[in-house]
Formats: C-alpha cells, structure tokens, sequence
C-alpha cells in the first residue's frame, strides 16, 4: 500500500481531482470537507470512490473535526486545500474567512501535534493573491510591486498601476521573492497560512510546499457560484444566452492554468518532501487578457462577439496584471503546464454543455 493522505477540501474542484489521482497511486485517502452549499451546491454530497477514501463531513474551523480526522488518518501527506475563496465576499464576511482560513490552518498544526506526528509532508494550496499586484520592472530595470491601485484612478478610466515616478509600464511575470502586498482579506489570509505553516514546519522539521495558484479553471468548476473563476461564470452565462460584462477597458491580464495541470502540480510537491519552505508559483506563465479570453469563449459557445461588452466597471482592490513566473516549479519540482489556453477552454466549454443539459 503507498501512503496514509489527508486531503482538507478534498470534495471541492481541485480536491476531488487530486483524491482521483492519489487513489490511482495506490495511497490510503482520508477527506475532511463541509460540503458548503455555496461551492457544492444545496443538494451536495461526496462522490463515489473506491473503499480506499474515507469522507469526513466537518469544517477545518472546528478544532474537535480537525483533531478527530488527523488522529483517526495519521497521515504520511497532508495537502491543506480547505479555504473560503472569494475576494469580493471576504470584504463583507471578515470573521468567517478568518475562521476558516486562519483558524482552520492553526487547528490543523495543532492536531499534529497532538497526534504526534514527526515529519508529515505538508503541501498548502495558497494563492497569487498574496501578492497584490504583479510584478513591473521600473525604469532603472529594477523589478518592483506597485501599490494597489486606488478606486478613485480607476473611476476615471486610470487603470495602470501608479509607480512613485509614474504609471507602470513594463509588466512581468512575477517571481515567488516579490515582496507580499494582500489586497483582499481572503488574501491576507492566504498569506497568514503561509506564515502559520512555515513557522511550524520550520519549529518541528516537516517538509512544507507552498504552492501559489495562478487563476484556475476547468470543467467541474461551479457555474453558479459567484466567487469562484470568472471563466466559469462566463460561460454559464453565454449558455444561458445571456450576455457577457468585461470589466475595466477589457485588458486586464491573467495567467490561467488547467486544474489538471494543478493537480499534477499538487502531487509532484507531496512527492518531494521539499525542506525549503519558500513558495512556488504554479501558473502558465502565458499572459491572457480577459476580453480576449471572453470572446475565445463566445465563439466558442457559438455566440456572436457583439455579446461581450466592455463596461468600464471595476471592482476596489482588483489587480491590473497578474502572470506567473514558473522556472521555480520546473526546476524543483519538475513540473510545467501541459493544457494550453484553447484546449482548457474547449474542455470547459463541452463541460458545460453537458453540465447545463
């Protein structure tokens, strides 16, 4: 038998994809998820899996779940997946991210201990959002991370991130040493995982991976949850012969990666018993402007362009540029991208159709 695996979110988008391909590896899989209907849907349940998955129904901001399920697994792996996701609705519900996001990741540490468990190798599922906005190289080439762009810029149609000698222009992948800069609260408390869990891998000697996520998408992401992928709830839209808002002046850019690929990402890092804790950024490394994406999508659904508008909308503490640099991931983990932009967004949109039918 390979090894015992704890999965926390394991029923969720990516969780359920990576329970799929560590059963296929032979390991022993336990699950805590919650099932939230936001996510799940109202009517949710696990899925069905071979005997070798044990499914647990709690939340990781309940200590006595965290504890119950780490004592019974006394895992080999962890890979910590259980968050609250939305960047707008952690402005509106503060203690609730918090509780999940922050708590959730300390009664995790703390029910190792308590098991008393030596060396679990630790894999969390953080996110680009830590760092604000991407990264720019400024005018002497330095690389810097410009402050969070200010609503009252964008209400004009100002939307270049403002450097103190002027607007950014020259926008890069952003290397894992950028410095942090949250813009949301989901954001900041991503961070604060980071914080939580290197601290005490580094205190107990557990090989810890950080993996930063870059925007990810694909077929099994929820087509009625507001919070989640922006892809998602294009298509849903455009299926539903509605049409659909880009907002800002559409050239927004993002780094879009296959869940596929971030699960195989996810496995790699659960492999490698990593001693450095340092983050690894698991994107494309392929910048992709949100109108272009939206009208890939329309066609796609065989729509006609005129349905995708620019609104000039945008959203406080939204971010300009955001495009992953990768080379840390190859080189340490061996890994890189397989599914192009074009292919994932077929895959999402024949998903759909069957979802919707």
């Amino acid at each position: 038998m390979g090894d015992r695996v704890l999965i926390t979110g394991g029923a969720g988008f990516i969780g359920s994809r990576l329970v799929r391909s560590l059963v296929h590896l032979g390991h022993r899989i336990w699950v805590l998820d919650n099932l939230l209907a936001q996510v799940h849907g109202p009517a949710a349940d696990f899925p069905n899996m071979p005997g070798t998955v044990t499914w647990r129904l709690g939340s990781v901001a309940d200590a006595g779940a965290m504890h119950a399920i780490v004592a019974e697994s006394r895992p080999d792996r962890i890979f910590h997946l259980a968050a609250e996701t939305g960047t707008g609705q952690s402005l509106t519900e503060i203690a609730r991210y918090c509780d999940v996001n922050v708590m959730g990741t300390a009664h995790l540490v703390e029910a190792i201990r308590a098991a008393g468990l030596t060396r679990p190798a630790l894999v969390l599922a953080s996110t680009r959002a830590v760092y604000g906005e991407g990264a720019y190289r400024d005018q002497s080439g330095r690389v810097v991370v410009p402050p969070a762009r200010l609503s009252s810029d964008m209400a004009v149609g100002r939307y270049a991130p403002v450097l103190p000698e002027g607007p950014a222009t020259s926008p890069i992948p952003t290397p894992e040493d950028a410095a942090p800069n949250p813009a949301s609260v989901y954001a900041s408390s991503k961070l604060m995982q980071e914080y939580l869990l290197r601290q005490a891998a580094e205190a107990a000697g557990w090989p810890l991976a950080v993996l930063r996520f870059q925007n990810v998408y694909g077929p099994g992401q929820s087509l009625t949850n507001p919070y989640t992928g922006v892809l998602s709830v294009f298509i849903d839209r455009l299926l539903g012969g509605q049409g659909i808002e880009v907002y800002e002046d559409g050239a927004i850019v993002r780094d879009f990666v296959f869940v596929n690929d971030v699960v195989e990402a996810l496995v790699l890092a659960g492999k490698a018993g990593l001693v450095d804790p340092a983050p690894i950024n698991i994107g494309t490394g392929t910048p992709s402007t949100i109108l272009d994406l939206a009208r890939m999508l329309a066609q796609l659904a065989g729509r006609d362009s005129d349905c995708v508008r620019i609104s000039g909308a945008f959203r406080p503490g939204d971010i300009r540029h955001a495009v992953a640099d990768i080379e840390k991931a190859n080189r340490l983990l061996g890994w890189a991208p397989r599914t192009s932009v074009s292919e994932g967004l077929a895959a999402l949109v024949d998903w759909a159709k069957a979802a919707r039918a």
